[in-house]
């Protein structure tokens, strides 16, 4: 059960911040910083694929093997660059375009958004056992 209840605390939490970072806070330098490359419509399928499996990942790797909040957020911190940067430095380097000023940007919201819903599964997930 602890598994299920950490997975959604992890996908609700990292859905609703996503949300307000990439649709409110961040909306006008996203857009500004991509303009034509971005997507007119986003392709759900692939953005669920992507939350399905970070959230496993986070569940997996950072949050289930972690006996306290702390060392979970350390593992979501060191996934969430992993993952962000990976992403930000093959697109600056493959893709024509690709925007300089993004990279930091979107690795920094990476870590911080990854460390922050490690912390509320292990929080979630109660006691390790």
């Amino acid at each position: 059960m602890r598994i299920v209840t950490a997975t959604a605390a992890v996908a609700v939490t990292m859905v609703l911040l996503d949300l307000l970072f990439l649709g409110v806070l961040a909306k006008g330098f996203f857009d500004a910083q991509l303009g034509a490359l971005r997507a007119q419509e986003t392709v759900l399928v692939a953005a669920a694929l992507f939350y399905l499996q970070y959230v496993a990942m986070i569940v997996g790797f950072a949050v289930l093997p972690a006996r306290t909040i702390r060392v979970a957020c350390l593992r979501g911190l060191g996934i969430g660059w992993l993952a962000y940067a990976t992403f930000e430095f093959t697109s600056w380097a493959v893709i024509e375009g690709w925007p300089a000023a993004m990279v930091p940007v979107d690795i920094a919201w990476g870590c911080v958004l990854t460390t922050v819903v490690a912390g509320v599964g292990r929080l979630a997930a109660g006691p390790p056992e």
